[in-house]
């Protein structure tokens, strides 16, 4: 099924599965949570306290999980995918009925999806082809995973799992500069407007684009990084250009300045932060 074009696609409750999922998940990998990270449309509402935020955030349409490359331990894969298919998990269909090796579902209803994602491993894999794990059982190549696991957080989750079961648990979860780093990597990649979303929302209502700008600092030396600031200052150099300009749209399915100019504002904030 293909993600929703504007926030009005979005729906509360099924941000509120994938978040359960997340928490379910958590229960079953335990030990193997240090080689896991919560990437994608989650962040935001795991990092930023949407009870105390003016603006909720849309929330997400499936659950985007980073795996170090630790995991191609044959040990720590063999455990991860075992573990999962004894949750109740395996791997989804596309729309012509073929299994899907990267994203998985539970069985459910309610279904939800898992993507998995990992960095490259070698110079010639490119970004959003699948890297193969197991027979069934793939990978996403994401540049900026690996900075992921340099900038992340531990969270704890409280509440009831996709089961139903109450459950508290830790995850790692991507930080805040990171997730604008993979984030502006993904508009790059991809140009959805939901990406471009993402990063604004994360910088206007997070921690504050001063602690972003602090949080890069140790890591501007990156390539995946440096690469995403270069993007930064192409896709948001003005009011006019794709940023701002897909921000609106996913917001509002049409041109809003107010909504563009925030946009750009928050970025070039955070760019007029960070050394050249």
């Amino acid at each position: 099924m293909p993600k929703p074009r504007t926030a009005s696609g979005y729906d509360a409750s099924q941000a509120a599965r994938v978040q359960a999922t997340c928490l379910y998940v958590a229960t079953k990998l335990g030990d193997l949570t240090d080689d896991i990270i919560v990437v994608g449309g989650l962040v935001p509402s795991l990092l930023i306290d949407q009870g105390a935020t003016r603006e909720l955030h849309v929330g997400t349409a499936d659950l985007d999980l980073g795996l170090s490359v630790a995991v191609f331990d044959h040990d720590r894969y063999q455990a991860l995918t075992e573990r999962l298919r004894q949750a109740g998990f395996g791997p989804d269909t596309n729309e012509k009925g073929q299994p899907t090796r990267q994203r998985w579902q539970i069985d459910g209803p309610p279904k939800v999806t898992v993507d998995f994602l990992i960095g490259p491993t070698r110079p010639d894999e490119k970004p959003g082809r699948l890297k193969n794990i197991e027979s069934d059982f793939a990978a996403i190549i994401a540049p900026g995973i690996r900075i992921a696991f340099l900038d992340r957080e531990r969270i704890k989750l409280n509440g009831q799992t996709i089961r139903g079961e109450l459950a508290r648990r830790e995850v790692w979860v991507c930080g805040p500069a990171a997730f604008v780093v993979m984030k502006a990597l993904a508009f790059r990649l991809r140009g959805e407007n939901k990406d471009a979303y993402d990063l604004t929302y994360s910088l206007r209502f997070g921690p504050g684009v001063e602690e972003v700008a602090r949080r890069l600092a140790p890591i501007k030396d990156e390539p995946e990084v440096r690469e995403a600031i270069g993007y930064l200052r192409e896709d948001f150099e003005t009011e006019e250009s794709t940023g701002p300009r897909r921000t609106s749209e996913f917001l509002f399915d049409a041109r809003d300045e107010n909504a563009e100019a925030d946009a750009w504002g928050v970025v070039q904030d955070l760019l007029g932060r960070i050394p050249v």
